[in-house]
This record gives structure tokens, sequence and C-alpha cells, in this order.
């Protein structure tokens, strides 16, 4: 049986308990909320097997029917959004609106729009050029998706959803800071009725499950969202083996404020998006570029907007940030914030000491003050490398070509932003950064459109047809109109 709290393995359809267990923690207070089994190889042996033995039904069953299947677990999400979004808050700490709005429904979403686009896809096209010939896109096999603590639901749900909606059976490997929403999502799978095999769940660690998923040779597919390094590790594990591999990795995203933008709705945005999830997200955009001319007037427009925003406990209501995921990465982002000083940034909101007006029943969680770093400089590692925390580095630049080398230089390509009172010419400015997603004037998030990464950023694309695609392979059959 399911225990939210303590899960067991979830294997081809079936629970199977493990010891030992992992402890997860609430990082609001540092204390154990939790505990998921410690899978083997022998756990990751099963669970490809049962993978494998679903393939061949599921890649054969109409598009229709598994838009259906996706349809019914969305279904089963929504009925226990309530209880999903608390667990996201309870280990990772993100707010309990944020948690529900975004943690939770955005996976659901993502469920809805692949079920939708599985009744539409172009399975099979015919060429009109030439001889006769059909282009036929197939499920790619057996994937196997790991993925991060920052966005756990949702990181899930933009593989298991294009998967199963190309034919594909999924092992997925959860994070092992925020694994036990992943077990409440395989029950709500099992309450949908997910044919069995098409969907396990095994947690540990990375370098015992996840190597064992990147080198199985059951595996077709590995699809990873996580750090560059990580992503690294894991192509060359893959390579054994030859499969498939799809990467979202990490970014240094810039917003560009052109000379002619509103600077105050440019700054606005752009520590908001910075500050989102506690810093926690691979897209946020951490530097903000702006002319020499009006780097005052941004600094300043940054320290009202940057201070307004307040942590506080997670399970409670409001607009507040919450703690980091874990002690680790708290560490990591105030080590940075020092960094940033050292190398001669100055702090002009947050800074590394601990934040004010924590309950005494928190005082153990992983809190961190979100930090502007004003007079940042290209080269400093605070502006060139991924910190994952509220910090935002401001830049200044002399003319738009200048602006431009800033915000392409850099080894990270996932996200970015530009304003300008002129659309077009804001537009045509983003057609020449190096960057798999561009906001043009906050431009808003659509579920239906690609996102990924050039450079160090990662592998292939998520979301919406383009999703869907890298599950699939594609075959040719000549001689067949």
């Amino acid at each position: 049986m399911h225990d939210p709290r303590h899960p067991a393995l979830y294997l081809g359809g079936r629970w199977s308990d493990r010891a030992p267990r992992l402890s997860v923690d609430d990082p609001a207070t540092g204390e154990p909320v939790g505990s998921v089994p410690a899978a083997t190889g022998d756990d990751v042996d099963a669970a490809v097997g049962a993978a494998r033995a679903a393939f061949d039904g599921w890649a054969a069953t109409d598009p229709a029917e598994r838009a259906a299947v996706l349809d019914r677990f969305a279904d089963a999400m929504t009925a226990r959004e309530t209880e999903l979004a608390h667990t996201v808050t309870a280990e990772m700490g993100a707010p309990r609106d944020f948690s529900l709005r975004v943690q939770v429904r955005l996976a659901v979403d993502v469920l809805r729009a692949q079920a939708a686009l599985a009744r539409t896809f172009p399975f099979e096209e015919a060429i009109l050029d030439g001889p006769p010939a059909r282009v036929v896109r197939e499920a790619a096999g057996v994937v196997a998706a790991i993925t991060p603590w920052n966005y756990p639901l949702y990181q899930i749900a933009a593989k298991v959803g294009p998967a199963l909606a190309a034919g594909c059976p999924v092992v997925l490997k959860p994070s092992g800071v925020a694994p036990l929403n992943a077990f409440l999502l395989a029950a709500c799978a099992d309450n949908a009725g997910l044919p069995p095999g098409l969907l396990s769940v095994v947690s540990g660690s990375g370098r015992v499950v996840g190597e064992a998923l990147a080198a199985h040779p059951g595996v077709d597919m590995v699809s990873f969202t996580g750090s560059t390094g990580a992503g690294q590790h894991v192509m060359r594990t893959a390579a054994g083996t030859v499969k498939r591999v799809a990467l979202e990795l990490g970014g240094k995203s810039a917003a560009v404020a052109l000379p002619d933008a509103d600077l105050a709705a440019a700054v606005e945005a752009t520590v908001a998006s910075a500050f989102t999830n506690t810093g926690q997200t691979c897209t946020a955009l951490t530097r903000l570029l702006v002319p020499a001319a009006r780097y005052d007037e941004a600094v300043a427009a940054a320290v009202r907007a940057g201070g307004r925003y307040t942590v506080g406990d997670p399970a409670q209501p409001g607009a507040h940030l919450g703690p980091c995921a874990s002690a680790a990465q708290r560490d990591t982002v105030v080590d940075y914030i020092r960094l940033g000083v050292k190398e001669g940034a100055r702090v002009v909101v947050g800074g590394p000491e601990a934040p004010d007006g924590i309950p005494a029943g928190l005082a153990g969680g992983h809190w961190v003050r979100p930090t502007v770093l004003a007079g940042a400089e290209p080269g400093m590692r605070v502006v060139r490398e991924e910190i994952f925390g509220p910090v935002l580095c401001l830049l200044r630049y002399e003319d738009e070509e200048a602006a431009l080398r800033l915000a392409n230089d850099s080894d990270f390509g996932l996200s970015g932003a530009v304003w300008s009172q002129d659309p077009d010419r804001a537009a045509a400015f983003a057609r020449r950064m190096r960057t798999g997603r561009v906001e043009i004037n906050g431009g808003a998030f659509n579920l239906n459109a690609p996102t990924g990464g050039y450079k160090q950023s990662g592998l292939g694309r998520e979301l919406g047809r383009w999703g869907l695609e890298e599950f699939c392979e594609t075959k040719t059959l000549q001689g067949v109109r």
C-alpha cells in the first residue's frame, strides 16, 4: 500500500517495500518529514523489465486511447491537488500558494496539453515530392526519466506526459531531496488505471539508481534535468549503449533593458524572475543588463523591487519566499554572495547574513536573504556561474552591440529577456541571443511552445509537439504513399 510519508517502490504497477530507507527533510525546519526506499540495481532491473514487457502493447495503442489515459491521470492528480501541494511544500520548501498554483497545477496542465496533442500529432505523414514514401514517428522505447527537486512534479510531468503520449513506458528516478511527491504521483497513476509497467518509481542515489538507468541496455532513452556536471556524467554513462539522451541543464540567463525600455517594468520583472521559487529555477533571469547612462536608475529600482520580498513559513499563505531546499544549497548561495562582495560587487538588497524575523520553530531551516548585487562585472564568478538561489547581478553596457556580447558571453543558453518600447526592436535583438527561450517585454510562458537550451544548457526540447517528438523515432516507408 502507498503511505504518503513512507512509500514503497512502485515497480511496474505494484508497490514493493524496501529497506534501508533514505530520510526526507523539511527545509523550513531541518526535521525529517518522511523517508523513501533506497532502490538497488535489482529494483532497476525489475522496473526496466516491466517497462519492456509493456512497451509493445502501449506503443501499438491508438493515440486517442493513450490521450484518454493521460486525461484520467490528470483528473486523479486534480482530485489530490491539495495533498500534492502540501507534500511539495513539506519536502522542498515552496510556499503553499505557489506549490498549488505552479508546482501542482502546472504539472496537471502539462499532462492535459500532451493528451490534447496526442490526438492531433502527425504520427504518420506522406512525402508528396518524388517517389512514394511515408514518414512514421513511433515510440522511442523505454524511457528513464531522472528529475530534479526544484519543480519536482512539473519536471516529472514534462517527461512522463510526452513519453506516454508517444507510446513510451517510463522508469522514473526522482530527486533524493524531494521524492515523496513522485510516489504520490504514482498513486494517482494507479488510481487512474494506468496499465501495468507504464510507470515505475525507483528512488535512491544517483550513483546507484541513476547510473544503473543510464547504463541499462533495456533503456532506450534517458531524459535528464539537473546540473550541467551531472548531465555530462549521464551522457558519458549512456554512451556505452548509444541510447538517446535529452538534457535540460543549468542557466545564467540575461535580461536586457534596451536604452528605450520601461526600466521600472524591466527591473520589476527581472527581480521577480530571479527570486521566484527562492531563485531555484534554471530559467531564472539572474543577470540584468542596463545602459550605463541609466545604471543608477536601475539600481534604485532594484532596491525598491527587491526590498519588497520577504521570507517566511512556507506552510502559511502569502507571497513570501520559502527556504532553500537543502542546507547544502543554502550554504552554496551564501558562499556565492560572499564571493561576489570579495570580487568587488556591492550588496544593495539582502546579503549573506541570515534573514531577520524567522519564527523560533523554523530556526533550523535553510534560509537565505533575497539579494541584489550591483557593480557586477562580466568576469566575476557570480556573473558567470549558476548560483541557483535568489541572487540577481546588475551589469552596465555602453551600446546595444556591447549588450548583445554580454548577453551571449556565457557557457549557458537556456533563457533570456529583452525590454524595449518597440516590440520589433526587442524581437530583432532576441533573435541574435544564443539561448533557447526569450521573453519579449515580459511575454507569458506558453505550455505549447518548446523550452530547452543552447551550449551547456542542454540538448533537445521539452513541451509542445517538440517535446513529444523527443520521445519518437522516425522511420521512412519507401514505396508507400
